[in-house]
């Protein structure tokens, strides 16, 4: 059982471990936490934050984004970027109520949050800006659990929590790719990001441009479309630890939004070597620094390396193992010999119990933090993790080879349906969870006022 323990081990890596045990602490220590009292002057306002959702022939998706973004602000607030989009991009935003600006030509969509930025003047008229995409749809109470979070004057970003939209097409490839993206997000923002966004230890590696929010006294100091990068939301936050801009919060049960993930394995698979590559390219871009952060994402990158080489290894070493396996029973006699020793000394039974262990504790725990029943085609997982580590290697080889361009292609999208309650982790935003999140926090920032066009912030 040697061999199954390292290879559970290699695939879950110590960085699980570690931020799952800080998590842990923090979950125990909000928990003892006497709840304070809120008073409306201690948080922003949802009049006083800007969206801004940059679009790429998002069609289909776009109008529904923007009614979301207005039912958490008021119309004004609402603004698009339509990055050289060759169909009705410009026309749905601006019929749903959205200020709209057709870009062209199109510069990527880091281009456009820049230009965006620039053009509508947000940092001048707005102390937050929520980063939206095209495909995202925040939850009603998502600034009423986000704002609070900002009561603590060293935040500087709000990372969103993701899951995925109920609305997959029912075919059996859209069930799997859409519930292991859900297992995905459950796993990695529960088990890494919480415990990363202890205070203490300040060590978030991704403020997610799906539906995250900003300060906008920090953006001109963001380089929010550096070159050569196919994504910009690693790079935005590695850029908030380099220059130590502020803190960065997150917490599973606030600011959630739902994102509608590829439902079929072409988009699937370009979108996770999207960003895999985004995160290859942006460490490469910052290198290596002193500090926790630092640390643990040099950690985690190792970890993925071992892990993805395990995991795609996986595969050619059963197929061996086959291979030798009937070749010991039709061979001659000297080959049949060497086909067994062969056979033999491949670990077939404990690679795949090492391989499964791991992927069977990761199912059972979004089973149980999702509240949803564990179905039968989850037993395609591991295949997808086994996808996901060639994915995971081709991108870091790209890498280091030549810079992107930043130009994106969207996935086919899937106009938007009612969301569904029950399929994701339910929302807890009372008052006394809201109260709980700013306790103790210490407000040293003045209040931004209606008649303000622009909140003074103390870094």
């Amino acid at each position: 059982m040697t061999v199954a323990v390292v290879v559970a081990v290699c695939t879950v890596g110590v960085s699980t471990l570690v931020w799952g045990t800080v998590g842990l602490w923090r979950l125990a220590a909000e928990r003892r936490r006497v709840p304070g009292l809120l008073v409306p002057s201690m948080f922003y306002r949802p009049e006083e934050v800007a969206v801004l959702i940059a679009a790429h022939n998002e069609e289909p998706v776009i109008g529904d984004a923007v009614a979301a973004a207005r039912g958490l602000v008021p119309a004004r607030n609402v603004f698009v970027v339509s990055d050289g989009s060759d169909d009705a991009t410009v026309e749905r935003s601006r019929a749903a109520g959205a200020t709209t600006w057709d870009l062209t030509p199109n510069r990527g969509k880091a281009g456009a949050i820049r230009a965006g930025v620039e053009r509508f003047r947000i940092p001048e008229r707005f102390p937050l800006l929520l980063l939206l995409d095209a495909d995202s749809r925040p939850r009603a109470d998502y600034l009423r659990t986000a704002l609070p979070l900002f009561t603590d004057p060293g935040v500087v970003a709000v990372a969103g929590r993701a899951t995925t939209a109920p609305d997959a097409p029912k075919t059996g490839m859209g069930r799997v790719l859409t519930s292991y993206r859900e297992r995905t997000y459950l796993c990695t923002q529960y088990l890494h990001k919480f415990g990363q966004a202890a205070p203490a230890a300040d060590a978030v590696a991704i403020v997610p441009g799906f539906a995250s929010l900003y300060r906008t006294d920090v953006l001109d100091r963001i380089d929010i479309d550096a070159p050569g990068l196919s994504i910009e939301d690693f790079n935005m936050t590695f850029e908030v630890h380099a220059k130590r801009l502020g803190r960065i919060a997150f917490h599973p049960e606030h600011a959630v939004a739902e994102t509608q993930d590829p439902a079929v394995l072409r988009d699937y698979s370009a979108q996770m070597r999207r960003w895999s590559l985004g995160f290859w390219q942006t460490v490469r871009r910052h290198g290596v620094h002193r500090g926790l952060f630092w640390t643990s994402v040099g950690l985690f990158a190792a970890e993925t390396v071992i892990a993805s080489v395990v995991l795609a290894a996986v595969v050619p070493v059963l197929v061996l193992a086959a291979i030798a396996a009937v070749g010991a029973g039709v061979l001659p006699t000297d080959a049949a010999r060497v086909s067994a020793d062969i056979a033999a000394a491949v670990p077939v039974l404990p690679i795949i119990v090492g391989l499964l262990l791991v992927d069977t504790a990761m199912t059972a725990f979004a089973c149980a933090v999702g509240r949803r029943r564990p179905r039968l085609y989850m037993l395609a997982f591991p295949l997808l993790r086994l996808w996901d580590a060639m994915l995971c290697l081709r991108a870091l080889l790209a890498a280091l080879g030549r810079p992107s361009d930043g130009k994106w292609k969207s996935p086919d999208r899937r106009p938007r349906g009612p969301s569904e309650p029950g399929l994701a982790v339910s929302v807890r935003a009372g008052t006394d969870d809201v109260a709980e999140i700013s306790a103790g926090a210490q407000v040293t920032r003045s209040r931004l006022r209606a008649d303000t066009p622009r909140a003074a912030h103390a870094n």
